[in-house]
């Protein structure tokens, strides 16, 4: 049996001590307002700003919109993409990165391979098809997140109402209790009906800068109660159950499908991965054909068979419900 040093208990309880006193001096120097102000964007910027006109005014032009709400350019579907994504770095900043992109890609291509149209044809991509790509990722993205937000914002706006609490009341309650990106949307809603937007515009804007499924059936609900009255409470629980139900049945479509994911992983990866570990331990297998225009025909045509057959499983596991 080896005799304990009591010197490393010590150092124990030394360690103890300095993790205790920061704690101690966190809750000390913490308060409540510096939590809440994190909680979504709307409220950080409310921080700086407690005009609440210019907050609407600079949520509107990071999203890619004028201080009106109207699109900037002419071109609807773009300025839809790029609301939607939830981006929040303004236009002209995306197209700056977008500028950056092209000719670093265009330069490092012509480094690398030296051929005037490959760098011209990468520059292309980089400045034209990956941004779209990129945006529709972040779309997707955002929109699945308020979708899973979506019944807990119903409820709580559902409690407010039952509370007394008249429907722009119980809106703003959600952009002040939950995070992004379901809590600065109707924050925006709350900041449009306070400077002159009806209820029934407000909610259609909300559609049209989240793209949600769901939110179609909420706006009808809150522009039919505004009309012609009724019991919203009991609507929006009903369909707070019938989100959930939907969302609990496209879980359970994703793991029945999980396995075609996983095999159209595998039977892209594999030729892929093949080639790369060929090439790496005999270098020179390919050497003789690399050159041949035949073999980038080949390759070509390989490639976009794979890409077509990647495509129909993509649409065989991914469908609306």
């Amino acid at each position: 049996m080896t005799d304990f040093n009591p010197i490393y208990l010590f150092y124990l309880l030394i360690g103890l001590s300095a993790a205790m006193l920061a704690e101690g001096g966190y809750l000390l120097f913490y308060n409540k307002a510096s939590y809440r102000k994190n909680i979504n964007r709307r409220l950080k910027v409310m921080e700086d700003k407690p005009d609440r006109e210019s907050v609407l005014v600079q949520l509107r032009r990071e999203r890619g919109l004028t201080s009106g709400g109207d699109y900037r350019l002419p071109l609807i579907n773009l300025n839809q993409l790029l609301l939607q994504s939830g981006l929040s770095i303004g236009f002209t900043r995306l197209m700056l990165f977008i500028a950056i992109g092209m000719v670093a890609s265009f330069f490092g291509t012509m480094v690398f391979d030296g051929k005037l149209s490959h760098a011209l044809a990468v520059a292309a991509f980089c400045g034209f098809v990956l941004p779209f790509m990129v945006l529709r990722v972040l779309r997707g993205r955002r929109q699945k997140k308020f979708g899973a937000q979506f019944p807990d914002a119903i409820d709580i706006i559902v409690r407010s109402l039952r509370a007394g609490h008249p429907v722009p009341i119980a809106i703003n309650m959600v952009a002040r209790e939950m995070p992004d990106p379901i809590g600065t949307e109707f924050g925006i809603v709350t900041d449009e009906i306070t400077y002159g937007a009806d209820l029934e515009t407000a909610m259609r804007s909300l559609f049209f800068r989240v793209g949600s499924d769901d939110l179609p059936l909420f706006v009808t609900a809150v522009a039919i109660q505004g009309s012609t009255g009724g019991n919203l409470g009991e609507i929006l629980e009903n369909l707070s159950a019938v989100i959930r139900q939907r969302f609990k049945m496209r879980r359970k479509i994703r793991a029945l499908a999980a396995e075609g994911r996983a095999s159209a992983l595998i039977l892209s990866s594999l030729p892929i991965g093949m080639f790369a570990v060929i090439n790496f331990v005999t270098p020179d297998f390919y050497a003789s054909v690399w050159d041949q225009s035949l073999t980038k025909i080949g390759l070509v045509l390989a490639g976009s068979w794979m890409g077509i057959g990647n495509f129909v499983m993509y649409r065989l596991v991914n469908f609306k419900i």
